[in-house]
């Protein structure tokens, strides 16, 4: 798949030849706005859209989605921008008045996008995960660093409040090093039913061909792929783990500074080809780190019934545990961090203990007040990165971060092709040593 898809960003360039200007090119804008282009203006892409032109130095250049309402109902907020469907033709005819990329499209196609965007040297925002195969992750990550660009995944609760101060206290110290993670979601991005027969006429508003992009093709099915249920369709998606798991993986990860497994192991049904399980209980096994015992444990549970009765996971009072969230379980005690907005809880002994947070206030590493509200923190992840792409600040989980966790994420979904299995990850080779399952790393690009 290497030369497929380098063979796939050369001829996308070639189209976009037109004058490729470095990523500082605004900097030497008179009025140092930030020129985005948005691919995918649609359902999160709408959303996106709207944090990222909320600051004050953005200007809103191009808009490009399959979608015809989608498209429409995004330039009736952005008159001024030009509307593209294919965006290599949007590179292809105004590359000169883009400097940055927001991508939001389905997961099979962050990469093809993103990586077009990188190779013309554009600041590139991308949805989570990053990307639908390691091998695509790998290539962005090398990419970003090769360019020097300005880059950020789309994981809005990185930079929210109490995900930050699980971040600060698991680092200060205060359950000693942690033995295992346990997280958890009981949504459901899986489809245990048989594939889906026949097909359905396209609707005149979308482009088929378009939003297939890259990936293999398939005859459409009314409200199966799109809007909506692509996540559970293994060509598109990559299920609960590639969509909750990552917003739940994200604060343990970066907390105790992890880097890709060791091991790993799915306990699910088998696979059908088509679907996602419903239910995965995912067994990872990382190298230890400053942060962890020698070794650090972590298993991830979705799915209905999510996540099943554990020690680890008792709380006191018999309370019962969040809808989703995680559990670090450390030397000294268990910190619980719900999934979303509510503060992480310490626990020692069996009993709650009051969180001391005056020395991390007086410090300013964290406010004395979280804000309770999504409006209220939505927008800081996506102005982070404006302001960064502006030289006035650093992206806090730029591709050499967020490339890694998606990798760990996606060898979760790989191991669902081998139910009970455990399979041996060599990081440096980025290879398995069951070479059966080394199949799954990437997959042939299609020409569109």
């Amino acid at each position: 798949m290497k030369n497929n898809r380098r063979n796939f960003i050369k001829s996308s360039a070639a189209l976009a030849s037109l004058s490729v200007l470095p990523t500082s090119i605004w900097a030497s804008n008179n009025n140092q706005m930030l020129r985005t282009a948005h691919i995918g203006v649609g359902g999160m892409g709408a959303a996106d859209l709207n944090d990222i032109a909320s600051h004050k130095s953005v200007e809103v250049v191009a808009l490009c989605d399959v979608d015809s309402n989608a498209l429409k109902a995004a330039s009736k907020l952005h008159p001024n921008a030009k509307l593209f469907k294919d965006y290599r033709v949007m590179f292809k005819e105004i590359n000169n008045l883009i400097d940055a990329v927001i991508v939001s499209t389905p997961d099979h196609s962050h990469a093809p996008a993103s990586m077009l965007a990188m190779e013309l040297n554009k600041s590139v925002y991308c949805q989570k995960p990053l990307t639908h195969h390691v091998s695509e992750a790998r290539a962005m990550r090398k990419m970003a660093k090769d360019k020097n660009l300005i880059t950020q995944m789309g994981i809005q609760v990185h930079s929210f409040y109490d995900y930050k101060l699980a971040t600060l206290l698991i680092q200060s110290g205060i359950i000693g090093k942690v033995s295992t993670v346990r997280a958890w979601s009981p949504k459901n991005w899986g489809y245990d039913g048989p594939k889906p027969k026949g097909s359905d006429s396209v609707p005149e508003n979308l482009d088929w061909n378009l939003w297939l992009g890259t990936a293999v093709n398939r005859e459409f099915k009314d409200k199966l792929y799109h809007p909506g249920n692509w996540r559970k369709i293994v060509d598109y998606g990559c299920g609960t783990l590639g969509d909750m798991g990552v917003h739940i993986f994200d604060t343990p990860y970066n907390a105790l500074e992890l880097d890709v497994p060791l091991t790993i192991k799915n306990k699910c049904r088998k696979p059908n080809g088509f679907g996602f399980p419903e239910n995965n209980e995912v067994t990872y096994e990382f190298p230890g780190t400053k942060y962890t015992t020698e070794k650090l444990k972590w298993i991830w549970q979705d799915g209905s019934g999510a996540p099943k009765n554990h020690k680890d996971l008792k709380l006191p009072n018999k309370e019962k545990l969040p809808l989703q969230g995680a559990m670090f379980i450390g030397e000294k005690g268990r910190l619980l961090l719900p999934h979303f907005m509510e503060l992480p809880k310490l626990i020692v002994d069996g009993e709650y203990v009051d969180l001391d947070l005056s020395e991390l206030e007086k410090s300013g590493k964290i406010t004395n007040k979280p804000v309770r509200d999504y409006g209220g923190e939505s927008y800081l992840h996506y102005h982070q990165f404006v302001d960064a792409c502006l030289g006035k600040d650093n992206c806090t989980a730029p591709f050499s971060y967020s490339a890694r966790l998606t990798e760990t994420i996606l060898l979760g979904v790989i191991a669902g092709r081998f139910p009970g299995k455990t399979l041996h990850w060599d990081n440096n080779l980025a290879k398995f040593k069951e070479e059966e399952a080394n199949k799954y790393l990437d997959s042939p690009y299609r020409e569109f």
